[in-house]
């Protein structure tokens, strides 16, 4: 299997990292605007080859996406220390317009997993300029939110995390919606959990970790600049879901198409990912508050499309 990664920087290189260590490809390939970086973090990626399983890691430019299965787009300009998410739309939107074409040009064939920021926004750019179809367009979302929603739950209850299920859904950044009321711990409510450990639930504790898990970035980027490996392990797991067909469940960013009455924009509901993209969208059962919260979420993605004209 052949992956590109269009984007050399943090990100980017993480994933690498992490896909080369999961020997999830033969063949890894870095595009950056900067061809000495690209070069450098593919330099340094392959003198680790000995220790893995066989694996080319080389720079390229936009005619080597061809034969790639999937290519993951790290590219753009970065999140700066207070700025939200939603604040990088237009800068990355122009970004995408140049970059887009050429890498479809190159890889019809592919799927698009886009990691860029803001990411709903970007995958609905991206989809609109690929024409590709909507399974085979597919953001990053909340799956890196989910995946701090159960690292900090488990944290709070003692717990591991791996035992710790539940969903953030709707946009990657500030609505995006805890579906606390589908929370579980090893098939118990958490509520149900924590009472039998002795634990306080209350919405203090929910209001808590909501907090920390959407001021996640902002706190990480205000001390060391940048997130990088919570996001390039995400990647990996969404990347080794496609290339091993394996069905699994994760909260990465589609078009909506009607569901909760939401259509026209993407953002990320539990969907089932296998070879082929996004093969379904699942409707988990919402509690009044959390479908007002969604449907929010989708109002705030719909107003920043908007704005920059799409």
């Amino acid at each position: 299997m052949k992956i590109v990664i269009v984007g050399a920087g943090a990100v980017g290189a993480s994933a690498a990292y992490a896909m080369m260590i999961g020997g999830l490809a033969a063949e890894i390939v870095l595009i950056d605007v900067n061809e000495a970086k690209a070069e450098g973090e593919a330099m340094d990626l392959m003198h680790g080859s000995p220790f893995v399983r066989p694996v080319t890691v080389r720079a390229g430019n936009y005619p080597d996406c061809a034969g790639a299965s999937i290519i993951v787009i790290t590219a753009g300009s970065a999140q700066r220390p207070g700025e939200t998410r939603l604040d990088l739309v237009k800068r990355n939107a122009g970004i995408f317009g140049q970059m887009i074409p050429q890498i479809v040009a190159a890889a019809p064939e592919a799927i698009l997993l886009i990691v860029s920021n803001p990411v709903d926004i970007l995958t609905y750019v991206s989809l609109k300029l690929s024409g590709l179809p909507a399974s085979r367009v597919i953001g990053s979302g909340t799956v890196l939110d989910t995946a701090r929603l159960r690292a900090l739950l488990g944290h709070r209850l003692n717990v591991d995390p791996r035992s710790v299920h539940g969903y953030v859904i709707g946009e990657h950044g500030d609505s995006e919606v805890v579906v606390w009321s589908r929370a579980t711990v090893a098939g118990l409510p958490v509520e149900e959990f924590c009472h039998q450990r002795g634990i306080v639930y209350n919405a203090s504790l929910r209001e808590d970790i909501g907090t920390q898990v959407r001021r996640a970035a902002y706190e990480i980027i205000a001390r060391k600049g940048a997130t990088y490996y919570a996001i390039g392990l995400g990647i990996r797991h969404i990347v080794e879901s496609i290339l091993r067909d394996q069905n699994t469940i994760l909260t990465v960013s589609t078009l909506m198409t009607g569901q909760f009455g939401m259509q026209d924009i993407c953002l990320s509901l539990p969907s089932i990912v296998d070879h082929g993209g996004v093969e379904g969208v699942l409707l988990p059962d919402l509690s009044p508050d959390e479908l007002i919260a969604l449907q929010h979420s989708a109002t705030v993605l719909h107003q920043v499309a908007t704005s920059v004209g799409l």
